[in-house]
């Protein structure tokens, strides 16, 4: 899970190496970049750190990403009515290309989400087929909206329908 099986560019491998080593911790892939549906140069890079001391390590991000650490939301995933609290972020580099969704948990959640993770690994041919349809008519073509696409995308890899995340308010 520590690496990816889509190739990730030169400038990635590196930043995700900088990163690992900054923070001292290590860097879990999720999300489509495990998956056939990965679309380098358009789909996100989903990540998953995980710490004894969420504050600290959101403060280690802060300042290698140069954000805020205000541009951390706490959120919840609810994970079969367990709730597991943590914090979302995320970073974009334009001139890369590069977009990541950075998501941060206290380490005792560490085996529950990274099985939860591998579960979506290898999806079936009825939600891979369109759901790289839909990357194709929203990335491509562009002619479904923002909102229609994480609806749809959310349709077909949730049970139900029903977002696992919810994102809080900063204080």
């Amino acid at each position: 899970m520590e690496s990816p099986p889509n190739k990730l560019t030169s400038y990635e491998r590196e930043f995700f190496t900088n990163l690992r080593n900054y923070i001292d911790k290590p860097i879990y892939f999720y999300g489509s970049i495990q998956r056939n549906d990965y679309l380098p140069g358009r789909s996100d890079v989903d990540i998953a750190i995980f710490t004894d001391n969420e504050i600290s390590t959101l403060i280690l991000l802060g300042n290698f990403l140069n954000l805020d650490k205000k541009e951390f939301r706490k959120s919840i995933y609810n994970l079969n009515n367990k709730i597991i609290p943590g914090f979302k972020g995320k970073y974009k580099n334009k001139s890369k290309n590069m977009q990541i969704e950075i998501s941060i948990y206290n380490e005792k959640y560490k085996n529950i989400i990274i099985q939860e993770h591998a579960r979506n690994y290898y999806l079936p041919i009825y939600i891979s087929l369109p759901l790289i349809i839909i990357k194709y008519l929203y990335y491509d073509l562009k002619i479904i909206t923002k909102n229609l696409y994480k609806n749809l995308k959310c349709l077909l890899l949730n049970e139900n329908g029903q977002m696992k995340f919810i994102l809080l308010d900063n204080d």
